[in-house]
Formats: C-alpha cells, structure tokens, sequence
C-alpha cells in the first residue's frame, strides 16, 4: 500500500477499503506518511466525501492508531459528548451523577475551541486541579470515583491528533466524515459500554441551523452505533446559553449551586434528558423518563456533588472544595453590570458574540499557546423571553482591567436584543436520534 493510491482512490469518488484507512491512519500516527499526503487526503475527504461504510471504517482506523482501554469494572462504562456551546457546563454535573447511578465515567474532554468554553479549562479554575493523567492514575481514579474528566493522552487516538492539526491548516475542518471521525475515535477509544451526544444548534452553536445538526447527529449516530457502542444523538437548543454565566470560574460556580441543591433550570434539565438515555443503553433504566428521574435525585440529593468533590481531590484539587467552593474560585478584579436600555422581553441572543466576548476578555484562547484568565467572563445572562425593564441588568462583566470591560461591553450590549415583543423560546430539547 502506499498513500498515493489511497489519495487517489478518494478523489475518483471511491471508498478505500477497511486495510487502506488503517494503513493510512497508522501511517498519521507514526509519521510515515507526509504532512502533504496528509492535506491531499483531508481534501480528498472534503471534496468527494465517504459512504456510510467508510466513515465508520476511518472511524474505527484511527480509534485503532493508539492504545484502546479496557475495563474491568461491576458496572457499565459510559460516557457523553456535545459539538460544543456557550455556558455549557453539562458535563460538571453529568459525570458525577452517572457515577451516582452506578456508572463509570472515563471522560475525555477538550479544550475552548473558537467562542466555545472547554471542559478541561472550567476544572482547571479550581485550584490544583489536574487534567492530564497518566493511565494508572486515571484508572484509579475511575475504579475508586466512578468519573474523571481528563484530557486525551498521546497514546489516544493519535492519527486525529495528526489529521486535525493539518485539517486546521487546509480548509477542511468543516468535513462532516471527518468531524465524525475526530469526535468519535477518541470516544470510542476510552472503551465505551454507552454514549450520548449532544448535538449544539442555535447562534451559540458551531451549527447555525437544525439541517446542520440533524446531518451531525445522524452521521455521528449511526457511526458509533456501527463501530458497535450504543449511541443516541439529541439535538438542543443553543439560542441562549446553558447556563447563565460564560468563564471557567463562574461555570463552576453555577456548576456548585445545582449539585449542592440552589439552583434548578436549563442545566438540570439538560442533564437529566441527557444522563436519562445513557441509563437506559445501560440497563439502569427501565426507560428515559426513569433515567432522568435518576438523574435529577442525585443532583437533589447531594449523591452527585459527593462524587464530584471525590473527583476534584483525586485529581489534586481541594479536598473540601464542595463545601467551600466560593472560597477556593477566583474572582475578577472589575464586575461591572450592563443594563437594559428599554423595557420590554429578552428577544434574541447572540451566544457566538457572547463567547467571544469573554475570550476577548482573557477567558479563551485566540492563539493555541495564549494563557487563560479563569476568573473572566460573564455572568447572570438574561434569559430569551425574559421581561426587563430599563435600567434593570441583563449581564455582569467580569474583567481583569478597566480597559478589558469597556472593550467588551459594547460588544455584550449588541448581543442581547431587547423588543416589545415576546418571543418563543425553543425547546431546550429538540430532537433525538439513533
């Protein structure tokens, strides 16, 4: 074999064959074949595209070019994974309450990419916390916890490692077989009894329209379901963010107020849909209504922030962060509240300016080495639908600077359009596939 007539292949419209993407996929992984086979066979992707076979087949290629873990465990081994959004914290509260439930959550996350927020910096706002570890410790951490939210190791799937530095660099990241693959091969590579995908659409989403979305949904489905891990895909809202607040510190403030019982809304029920379906792949649930019920009563309970504060110190954090949270996250040096202009209804939101904002302020990345400030952002968004009147607040700056507030509070200002009239609020749940 070699890289030429795989290229080829792919650009006269024809699937390569189960061995060729492995060859290639190990090829990416061990540097044997070029970084320019690697551009011409990303374009090849994009351009010509793959049949359903053939994305599972590259799917499974590079979930297969590193190690692949197995468990051992007495209960199933789950996982969830969303395209990303604004003040989306799911996973802080998902994890720990499917460990409640008698799981074992091996999550492996990422970092902010573009306006969106990455789990692994929101736990790294918490002091001494870390993401990176090694697969001793993240075994233990597993068996003894029940979750760990970690970042992929070297070992994990590297030819996506590979392939999405250059698909960054060729104008292919946008490939719908090869946004499947990237996602899944590292997933599928933490050896999964289950998984959930949440599916972002909405102007704070990466997909803007609900055909977008359903295209992800169904290609990212029907692929983990074929490589043989049960899968179920839901679509949600992302015209307004999940949760009320954007920055590393403060998600992990509205995190604690839900696990420790203050706080109900869009998060739990998010959760709950989300953490109802893994149950249900698990034979922890009769059906998803049983699954989300679960799901709600170790949130209430305190099952779940027990799990999470086990997590948070074995993964060098504060032993007692969850009863005095406060007292360990950041804050920023200026909070300065944004008020309404008029009365009227909270009519829309623009989410992508809303993360932009804060990574304008410090709290993202515009380039892949730039330091985070975790106690930037913002904080108590109004919601769409919501009544104000002029001069009440829709939004609180958090900035380490004067400057950095002025620079970003136009900017926040025209993201939250007020009307006379009131709009309809989507479903926060809008669709779910298999």
């Amino acid at each position: 074999m070699d890289a030429r007539s795989i290229i080829a292949k792919l650009r006269q419209r024809q699937t390569p064959t189960q061995a060729e993407l492995s060859w290639f996929a190990n090829g990416l992984a061990d540097q044997s074949v070029s970084d320019a086979q690697a551009g011409a066979f990303a374009m090849a992707v994009c351009l010509s595209g793959l049949t359903d076979q053939g994305r599972t087949a590259l799917t499974l290629a590079m979930r297969d070019s590193g190690e692949v873990l197995n468990w051992d465990l007495n209960g199933p081994v789950l996982d969830k994974h969303s395209t990303g959004g604004v003040g989306d914290c799911v996973s802080l509260i998902l994890a720990p309450a499917l460990a409640a439930c008698g799981a074992y959550v091996p999550m492996i996350s990422g970092r902010g990419l573009g306006h969106t927020g990455g789990t692994l910096d929101k736990l790294e706002a918490i002091p001494g916390v870390i993401t990176t570890l090694d697969e001793v410790r993240l075994r233990n951490v597993v068996t003894d916890v029940g979750c760990a939210i970690v970042s992929a190791s070297a070992n994990i799937a590297p030819a996506d490692k590979r392939l999405y530095a250059i698909r960054d660099v060729t104008a292919t990241v946008e490939s719908l077989d090869l946004i499947t693959a990237s996602i899944l091969s590292k997933k599928l590579a933490a050896g999964l009894d289950g998984l959930v995908l949440d599916v972002k659409v909405g102007s704070g989403a990466f997909m803007k329209s609900l055909k977008d979305a359903q295209a992800l949904a169904g290609a990212l489905a029907k692929t983990a379901n074929a490589s043989g891990c049960p899968t179920v895909a839901m679509i949600t809202d992302m015209n307004q963010p999940i949760a009320p607040a954007l920055g590393n510190a403060l998600e992990v403030n509205e995190v604690m107020h839900v696990l420790t019982g203050q706080r109900q809304g869009r998060l739990v029920e998010i959760s709950a849909a989300l953490g109802g379906e893994l149950l249900v792949s698990a034979n922890l649930a009769k059906n998803a209504d049983n699954g989300a019920a679960a799901i709600t009563k170790v949130i209430v309970d305190g099952a779940a922030a027990e799990r999470f504060g086990k997590m948070i110190a074995a993964m060098g954090g504060p032993v007692h962060f969850v009863e005095n949270w406060a007292r360990f996250l950041p804050e920023a040096t200026v909070i300065r509240e944004v008020a309404a202009d008029s009365d009227g209804y909270v009519n829309l939101i623009d989410g992508e300016a809303l993360g932009l904002a804060v990574v304008a302020l410090g709290g993202g990345r515009q380039r892949e080495n730039d330091e985070i400030d975790p106690a930037v952002g913002l904080s108590n968004v109004a919601q769409l639908g919501e009544k104000v009147k002029r001069g009440q607040p829709v939004v609180t700056i958090h900035a380490a600077r004067e400057t950095s507030a002025d620079q970003v509070e136009a900017v926040v200002r025209n993201a939250i359009k007020i009307s006379g009239a009131k709009p309809k609020v989507p479903d926060l749940i809008r669709e779910r596939t298999i």
